[in-house]
């Protein structure tokens, strides 16, 4: 098994065929794509598939160390609205066919006039998880 990130951008990824703003939606037409997700992921729960996923609020900050005993640096340069992510999903499958194949599934999420999104998701492999050393 391998473990893949599935990525939702708020902008930056090629335009969705249904690209219509979050923001711009109906309560209904939020309440349906949050069904959908949470259908999909309840889904690859009972498949084994399912690793974890997260929605991201757009609001953050960009955070560094200043050196030794300073405090973080949390002003600019910040981030373009383009280039935050939206929600990621992990999960573990056989082989990246079946990332894919699932990452198509989940651009087909409903979005405004219950229409679905066809968005891009970008699919990115994780490095597998560094070997243990037993005693």
């Amino acid at each position: 098994m391998a473990k893949y990130l599935l990525l939702k951008h708020y902008r930056g990824a090629p335009a969705a065929v249904n690209d219509v703003p979050m923001d711009r939606w109906t309560p209904a037409e939020i309440d349906a794509h949050m069904t959908y997700m949470d259908d999909f992921a309840k889904r690859l729960e009972e498949s084994g598939e399912y690793v974890d996923g997260q929605a991201l609020k757009p609001e953050g900050a960009w955070v560094r160390s200043d050196g030794d005993g300073r405090p973080p640096v949390t002003d600019g340069p910040f981030a373009e609205t383009k280039d935050l992510i939206a929600g990621w999903m992990i999960i573990d499958v056989d082989a990246w066919e079946r990332a894919v194949e699932l990452a198509g599934e989940l651009s087909a999420a409903p979005g405004a006039g219950g229409k679905p999104i066809h968005e891009w998701l970008e699919v990115r492999p994780l490095f597998p998880a560094p070997p243990t050393v037993d005693d």
